[in-house]
């Protein structure tokens, strides 16, 4: 007699099907709601702090643009010989 014939097995091995279910049904409402959370959390912390220091970085990087071109401007003097 084979295990399948078993009567007994079938009902253990449905109740392992229910049990399994109930545990992995609750698994992905879990992740579910766990997904929503980090997305919230994304959009309303990470993504502002994003755009504040790449407008910074943006700025630093103008003002050290505009000193490197100060400063170019004022060492470098025109050749007077040479015609424009």
């Amino acid at each position: 007699m084979s295990s399948q014939d078993d009567p007994k097995a079938k009902p253990r091995f449905e109740n392992f099907g229910r049990k399994l279910d109930a545990e992995f049904g609750g698994a992905a409402e879990k992740l579910e709601r766990e997904k929503e959370k980090v997305i919230t959390y994304l959009n309303n912390e990470v993504v502002p702090a994003i755009r504040t220091h790449s407008t910074k970085a943006l700025r630093v990087a103008a003002a050290v643009t505009l000193t490197a071109q100060n400063r170019m401007g004022k060492t470098h003097r025109p050749n007077s010989d040479i015609a424009a």
